[in-house]
């Protein structure tokens, strides 16, 4: 067994563990990191590069089929699924570098590929080395939930960790669960050929807000994803060689194969968190604002943490802690300026309340900005005018926004800056969009906010006539 001593352990090489150890390295702390999986961790390997690689082969197939309306004949796209999948990989393999051992070695990392498990309230082992840490960052991620279904055992099914891997195009694709991973991979797979069952057990795109979720399945529904709401899962079963899921009420649904979308859990099986007194939780391990453990010397990110899942959190989580353990200044993690977009056509983003978590916050105080996109030249311009964008003000501040639509991904950017820095409405209308972009959203639904202070304001109307009465 190997002796090994250092200033910061990081378990697991996914975006926020990579972060850790990149920038305390290169800040001239002593840093070793485990992975005993790939480098990248889920988002590289197995999650957002990927999606949004097999997404934009549907995005190309589609505009094939649908360019009529802007003078272009449209043609049946020839869609080579296995060739989608070639391209898929040759993104990963393109951005893999910049994750890769060999570049966080040359920043002065301690690269062990192996999985960690606490032995002590200071020590893990690894391998054969035993590593003993004066601060450790848990960055294991999460994993895709795999439901205790009856028959589930007796089918094969994919998971986002290995449909990325099959090359012959599915007949007809079973997906469970209508969270983003599922809207998202039935969208992509009818554009490229396949018929696609969406089954939910609640509600479709659940934890975002209903009037912009309806945007997204309506669209879907019209390309042809079937999707049945409040649709529980009984059992999966074999017929003949087709896959059949039951649902509690009975009903059946038919097709060649199934993916699993039902949600994820968090990486810690293999930690042996309680020899650290590092306590669970249901979704992940205890932490306090600080990010730390119940193990003081230990801090967990990301996933793991139990919050939002997702990467541009745990990137966000690893410069909580660089400030905390390297410099011990104070930092805590806030979570009311992280956004989320699923990447659907059109695409759903969200910062901060919704409206109905405003309204039960706030009351009366809470106003609604709306602009829509068919007001938007650009967007006419282009033909994307299906959507809107709605902004939760309370006392002239933003407390949340909503985005349906183009680019509601690239959007939502402004509106977490707004709320990291507790910006102004104001602050916002004040901004000069070039035109025509659909940008220019942003700045439409401040003026929306203050449209009726303005224009319907019998005071500022009487100013108006008695300036213009007396100035020379």
């Amino acid at each position: 067994m190997q002796e090994l001593k250092t200033d910061i352990l990081v378990i697991g090489a996914g975006s926020g563990g990579l972060s850790v150890a990149a920038g305390a390295s290169q800040m001239g702390a002593d840093v070793i990191l485990l992975e005993g999986h790939k480098m990248g961790g889920d988002c590289l390997n197995f999650g957002c590069v990927p999606s949004k690689a097999l997404i934009a082969s549907g995005k190309a197939a589609y505009g094939q089929a649908h360019s009529a309306a802007l003078g272009v004949a449209d043609v049946v796209p020839q869609a080579d699924y296995a060739a989608a999948k070639d391209h898929v990989h040759d993104v990963i393999a393109q951005i893999e570098p910049m994750d890769s051992q060999e570049r966080f070695e040359g920043f002065g990392v301690n690269v062990i590929r192996e999985f960690g498990s606490f032995v002590s309230s200071t020590q893990v082992q690894a391998g054969d080395n035993m590593i003993t840490a004066r601060r450790i960052v848990i960055a294991t991620g999460s994993s895709p939930l795999v439901p205790p279904i009856p028959g589930l055992d007796q089918v094969p099914f994919y998971t986002n960790e290995t449909i990325f891997d099959l090359r012959d195009k599915p007949e007809h694709l079973l997906i469970i669960g209508g969270g983003p991973i599922g809207m998202e991979m039935a969208q992509a797979h009818v554009r490229l050929g396949c018929k696609v069952t969406v089954v939910e057990g609640l509600k479709a795109l659940g934890k975002d807000d209903p009037e912009a979720a309806a945007v997204v399945l309506d669209s879907l529904r019209a390309e042809g994803v079937v999707v049945h709401e409040e649709a529980m899962v009984a059992q999966i079963r074999d017929n003949k060689g087709a896959i059949e899921i039951v649902t509690e009420a009975g009903e059946i649904y038919s097709g060649s194969h199934l993916l699993l979308a039902a949600g994820r859990k968090a990486n810690t099986d293999r930690l042996n968190l309680k020899g650290a007194g590092i306590e669970p939780t249901r979704n992940g391990i205890k932490v306090d604002d600080a990010l730390r453990t119940t193990n003081r010397g230990v801090y967990a990110i990301g996933d793991v943490a139990g919050g939002l899942q997702f990467t541009h959190v745990a990137g966000y989580h690893a410069g909580i802690i660089i400030r905390s353990a390297l410099f011990g200044l104070p930092s805590k993690a806030k979570a009311a300026h992280i956004p989320w977009a699923t990447y659907t056509d059109p695409e759903l983003a969200q910062v901060g309340l919704t409206e109905a978590q405003a309204r039960e916050q706030h009351g009366d105080k809470v106003e609604i900005a709306r602009f829509d996109y068919h007001h938007n030249d650009r967007a006419i311009s282009e033909r994307k005018t299906k959507g809107f964008i709605k902004v939760m003000v309370v006392k002239g501040r933003p407390v949340g926004a909503t985005i349906v639509g183009h680019q509601a991904g690239e959007l939502i950017n402004l509106w977490s800056l707004a709320l990291a820095n507790n910006l102004k409405m104001g602050q916002i209308a004040a901004m000069v969009s070039p035109y025509p972009t659909i940008g220019e959203l942003n700045k439409r639904v401040a003026g929306a906010y203050f449209s009726p202070r303005l224009f319907e304001n019998q005071m500022v109307k009487q100013v108006v006539r008695f300036v213009q009465r007396w100035m020379p």
